[in-house]
């Protein structure tokens, strides 16, 4: 049986609680295809920085570097850290001293009922309806994020920075996602207008485009598609942008169908060991009450194992998550009162 070392971060707040729901749904599903997971459990997060001062020590970065196959991730943030230094060096460390250069976020609606959206389209069934199905590529290692700037009396300066390399990069990983699953426009977000150091987002989307003829390369920015976003998202099918802007648009997306609780997210270089986190927050009011849906980390699962080359195991647990919101088994944020271990024993139930 081909087996995975899969590192596994809990986190904070209802991070513990979501990630230990879904691991016997992915179990199940490894075992239904024949793989196997090795999971080892590692303590970081605010209550071993509370007792240890120690965020991500070198020799665990070492060690997630070259000796695990993934990492899954829960959420990260406690009030009792404010400053948020272990999310920080743990989340964004990870993604830059991995080079994780591509946050992959799929904006998918997985029931009719999720849509926040009103429709007019009263004369038309449901099932000629195009649905919302969008992926979202956002650059993860550069941009406002690297946390560059300086405060000079009461000018408070921020630096973004964008390279050719890393624009070039995930925009090319756009084109070439799309390109592999047969779809037909790739459309890139900027702020060019306003923004002078955007235009190589402007000029490398133009290039790498002209590469890949048989797909349609759109340009919108960024406030202009947020507009679009919620009055016709069916539209779209791949969007490439920054790192703030993907941030800001993918959660977006989430609320387009359903929420944070149905939102998985990839953390990717390829030829790499991927970091997989549902990206709901670590909610600490909610932490311990059993009702956090564990529907992001079981689909951020299936992320995990389509990285993996595991196809047919990722497309089961989306299915089953389908299955299952079909079925009305919900917790509190999707107007159900299941909690959240009946959430996921009702997923690992439809993958038999």
């Amino acid at each position: 049986m081909n087996t995975h070392p899969i590192a596994v971060i809990g986190g904070d707040g209802i991070g513990p609680e979501v990630i230990e729901a879904a691991i016997p749904v992915l179990e199940r599903a490894a075992a239904k295809y024949g793989f196997g997971l090795e999971l080892e459990r590692l303590p970081y997060s605010a209550d071993h920085y509370l007792k240890t001062r120690e965020t991500l020590p070198d020799h665990a970065f070492r060690h997630l570097q070259d000796d695990v196959d993934a990492i899954f991730l829960g959420a990260l943030g406690d009030p009792r850290v404010p400053g948020n230094e272990h999310a920080r060096d743990i989340l964004l460390g990870l993604r830059f001293r991995l080079d994780l250069y591509i946050n992959f976020r799929p904006v998918k609606l997985l029931h009719p009922d999720l849509g926040v959206l009103r429709s007019d389209r009263s004369t038309v069934r449901t099932s000629d309806r195009p649905t919302i199905d969008f992926v979202i590529f956002r650059e993860n290692t550069e941009g406002v994020y690297l946390g560059r700037g300086r405060i000079d009396g009461d000018q408070y300066i921020a630096e973004e920075v964008n390279t050719v390399k890393g624009v070039e990069r995930i925009i090319r990983a756009a084109f070439e996602w799309a390109k592999a699953r047969g779809k037909m426009r790739v459309t890139m977000s900027d702020k060019a207008n306003a923004v002078p150091a955007h235009k190589v987002w402007q000029e490398t989307f133009k290039r790498v485009a002209a590469a890949f003829p048989g797909i349609e390369a759109e340009h919108r920015y960024v406030d202009a598609l947020a507009l679009e976003l919620v009055r016709e998202p069916e539209r779209f099918q791949v969007i490439v942008t920054n790192n703030l802007y993907g941030d800001i648009l993918s959660d977006l997306g989430a609320g387009l169908v359903g929420g944070l609780g149905l939102a998985a997210s990839a953390n990717l270089h390829p030829g790499r060991a991927g970091l997989f986190e549902p990206v709901h927050g670590s909610a600490p009011p909610l932490a311990g009450k059993g009702i956090a849906n564990p529907m992001a980390a079981v689909l951020t699962g299936a992320l995990m194992f389509e990285q993996l080359r595991h196809l047919e195991a990722a497309r089961d647990l989306e299915r089953a998550v389908q299955q299952t919101l079909a079925a009305g088994v919900r917790t509190p944020d999707l107007g159900g009162g299941a909690r959240t271990r009946d959430v996921a024993a009702a997923i690992a139930e439809r993958l038999s």
